[in-house]
């Protein structure tokens, strides 16, 4: 057995454990040190990633909170290009020289066919000179035989055989491509401009508040038109028209097509907050849209009964002519001509002229009108968040 005593009288002995003594006493010693260091750190990296938490938090929130397009929530929200335009950009070299001048504030679509150039060629020389863009939806494939016209190279032509002008703006339209423009104008292509001035139309439309409009029709010389959109004369602007007699009765009191806040399909303008509404409610397969000028009002940005009207002072014509559906001796129904060299005799019908289908495509709108209005009415019972404000 070891005698402590001895062991610590022994001067060798007393040197050792004096030097461990002074060890252990020094390595606790920076123990304790550095655990009250790392514990001084600790806490400043918990307040730092408290901070953190928080901010995370806060911008998650305000992440969520962003209404980001669906589809680009793996980008930075800078790069996002959420619109575009119908502006033509150079192939090459600067597009700076343009940069000061006034961009295009409206936008004239129009379907058209070939036999109808010379009534189109007016209307659009109208619209270019008050500094529309003007874009062409062609039905016919005939798109060449535009080219002969001095403005046809700064139109945009859309060519689909056989569509009309609702499939056409349906695809071709989006709310997205046309937001840059204040005003659309959406027309057929049988329509007299004589008396009409894009520039004074904008002023009035403007003045008046109308997000739904359109010329009036001159009743003398037109071959269509209800009596909503009939001229009527020494008044710039109207919204109702009245009928005191028979069925259908429209008076002060009327508060819904036809009789106030309707305009018909041939020739509507649009303001750009109207058009992002309208273009929902086209149906992407009802592409005659009948049944749609009766549901307009809904999309007028207010009260129908103010914002939606009929402009006396600048009107059209309307010509009446068949196109969709209409045959000819040289052509399908409504089809390409044959191919020939320049310079050649038309080809002659190599078989009895094709019936026309006209009626066929006038029972198909009704058609569309019938479907239209059964989707409205089951829309309006199954959205219980829904209110009508009419």
């Amino acid at each position: 057995m070891i005698n402590p005593v001895s062991v610590l009288s022994d001067p060798k002995n007393r040197s050792f454990y004096c030097s461990l003594f002074i060890v252990l006493s020094l390595i606790c010693g920076a123990y304790f040190i550095g655990s009250a260091s790392i514990s001084q750190e600790y806490k400043e990296k918990l307040t730092r990633w408290k901070v953190i938490y928080n901010m995370q938090n806060t911008n998650l929130d305000t992440c969520k909170k962003r209404c980001q397009p669906s589809g680009t929530e793996a980008l930075p929200e800078g790069i996002v290009a959420k619109t575009s335009d119908l502006e033509m950009r150079p192939l090459w070299g600067s597009s700076m020289k343009n940069k000061n001048s006034t961009p295009s504030m409206s936008l004239l679509a129009i379907a058209v066919g070939i036999k109808q150039k010379e009534i189109v060629d007016k209307i659009v020389r109208k619209f270019l000179s008050s500094d529309f863009v003007v874009m062409l939806f062609h039905y016919d494939g005939a798109v060449d035989k535009w080219r002969d016209l001095p403005w046809s190279d700064t139109a945009i032509h859309v060519s689909v055989m056989n569509q009309t002008k609702w499939w056409f703006a349906k695809r071709f339209l989006h709310p997205d491509i046309v937001t840059e423009y204040k005003y659309i104008f959406l027309w057929d292509e049988d329509l007299g401009v004589e008396n009409f001035d894009p520039e004074r139309y904008l002023s009035i439309i403007r003045e008046e508040g109308l997000e739904i409009s359109q010329p009036a029709l001159d009743p003398v010389k037109s071959e269509v038109y209800h009596p909503i959109t009939a001229r009527v004369k020494k008044s710039k602007v109207h919204r109702r028209f009245y009928k005191f007699k028979g069925s259908g009765r429209c008076d002060d009191q009327s508060s819904g097509p036809p009789c106030i806040g309707w305009v018909e399909m041939m020739a509507p303008v649009f303001s750009s907050a109207a058009w992002q509404c309208v273009w929902y409610m086209i149906q992407n397969d009802l592409i005659h849209a009948w049944g749609l000028d009766v549901q307009l009002g809904y999309c007028a940005q207010g009260d129908r009964l103010k914002n939606v009207g009929v402009v006396d002072s600048e009107y059209i014509v309307h010509l009446g002519l068949p196109t969709l559906g209409v045959a000819d001796d040289n052509k399908g129904i409504n089809g390409m001509a044959h191919s020939q060299k320049e310079g050649s005799k038309a080809l002659a019908p190599s078989g009895p002229p094709q019936a026309s289908n006209r009626a066929k495509v006038r029972m198909q709108s009704f058609i569309d009108m019938r479907i239209f209005k059964e989707r409205w009415r089951n829309a309006v019972k199954e959205d219980k968040c829904w209110v009508d404000p009419y």
